[in-house]
């Protein structure tokens, strides 16, 4: 992540917004029909997509609104850019604003890509002549070639995109809305679309990203905002953003008491970390100490026992591990009860962003084992310029 500088006036506001729709209950034909009259009422219910929101946008930042499906991200982004009225708030904005809201707003089918540049751009504030002028960068951006003469309905959904992105990242907006379509296209136009962003806020504009990719929204995003059930949950730090996420997608809050399976004779009942001071925490700096304390509870008497640990990105990728037969360790017998084994990483080379740790203890290692998956998680923070889950200092050789 990198941090933009101070931040610039308010652009966006949005005040006490709420967003309802109807719904109806009755999806098939002859339920509808059955439902006509004076019923049809009884069938339908509100739903509130978004929920009392309340938030201001400064200009030069770029925003990254979390959430699962349906916890209303993508209404609030739509109502942010005027696509949708609120049922109750308002929200105000300034500037030119340009929204790749969803694939192929704004196109029309029987019309060639050319055709439709110039009518989307029409949409987003431009004049003709305008077009003119930026017509062939766009058309360079989109790298759709000798299909720009091409009826647009017969593109496929990357080169729909790929062209309403060139349109809008070149109309000159001052707050650029992006929902999910950098999901969209190849590897090589996926990272011209982030350099491009990267460009975005390096001129100071603001941007407004919707984004299930937690690692896209960290290398991208100054602040996140996530929302849950239509109202928001966490507005801030990206990487404390994106473990909320974490805790909201997997339905618990992390730290709590785990369950621990009965009748193994060792078992691990947490995870609890702690720096060099012995003071309990839940993030570090990279090249900084960190203590691993494994909770341990014993069913029997133990003469011999192991213990082991590994350190997992958030996509479950293992970045270490170790435990006490590798370190060539052999713990002293222990009582039946509890108790805990610690493991010092001397220095932390992990880059920024959360991890999960995954404990497991047993009498030999490997051998009927039990395992604590994901028993903590922990944010590392880093100031260098680097991105990925290894740190390392980085400069230009001479």
């Amino acid at each position: 992540m990198v941090v933009s500088a101070e931040p610039g006036p308010v652009v966006v506001r949005v005040e006490g917004v709420s967003k309802s729709f109807q719904v109806r209950k009755d999806n098939t034909l002859k339920d509808r029909i059955f439902h006509l009259g004076k019923l049809g009422r009884e069938h339908r219910e509100r739903f509130t997509a978004v929920d009392d929101v309340s938030l201001e946008i400064q200009a030069g930042t770029t925003v990254g609104l979390l959430g699962a499906n349906g916890s209303g991200k993508s209404t609030l982004l739509k109502l942010i850019g005027g696509i949708l009225a609120p049922t109750s708030g308002a929200i105000f904005s300034r500037g030119r604003m340009a929204a790749l809201l969803e694939l192929g707003a704004g196109f029309h089918p029987d019309l060639s890509g050319r055709e439709n540049v110039y009518l989307n751009a029409a949409i987003l504030g431009l004049s003709r002549e305008e077009v003119d002028r930026q017509f062939d960068a766009i058309h360079e951006f989109s790298g759709i070639g000798e299909f720009i003469d091409t009826q647009v309905k017969f593109y496929s959904s990357g080169m729909f995109v790929r062209l309403a992105f060139a349109v809008a990242v070149h109309t000159d907006p001052d707050v650029l809305l992006v929902d999910e379509v950098l999901a969209v296209g190849d590897e090589a136009f996926q990272r011209k679309c982030m350099e491009r962003i990267a460009q975005f806020r390096a001129e100071g504009r603001t941007i407004v990203l919707v984004s299930h990719s937690a690692s896209q929204v960290q290398e991208l995003c100054d602040r996140a905002v996530v929302l849950k059930s239509g109202e928001i949950v966490f507005d801030g730090d990206v990487n404390e953003g994106v473990a909320v996420l974490r805790q909201v997608l997997e339905g618990r809050r992390l730290d709590e008491t785990h369950e621990v399976e009965s009748g193994m004779p060792v078992e691990v009942t947490g995870i609890r970390l702690f720096d060099d001071a012995g003071t309990e925490v839940a993030s570090v700096r990279v090249g900084e100490p960190l203590t691993l304390r494994i909770e341990v509870r014993a069913n029997q008497a133990m003469s011999r026992w192991a213990a082991g640990f590994s350190i997992d990105t958030t996509l479950g990728q293992m970045t270490i591990a170790s435990n006490t037969e590798r370190l060539d360790i052999t713990l002293p017998p222990i009582p039946a009860g509890d108790t805990h084994v610690d493991f010092r990483i001397e220095k932390v080379h992990l880059g920024a962003g959360q991890y999960y740790i995954n404990a497991n203890v047993s009498e030999v290692i490997d051998i009927n084992s039990h395992v604590l998956m994901q028993g903590k998680m922990f944010t590392v923070y880093d100031s260098t310029p680097t991105l990925g889950s290894v740190a390392a200092t980085v400069t230009i050789a001479s």
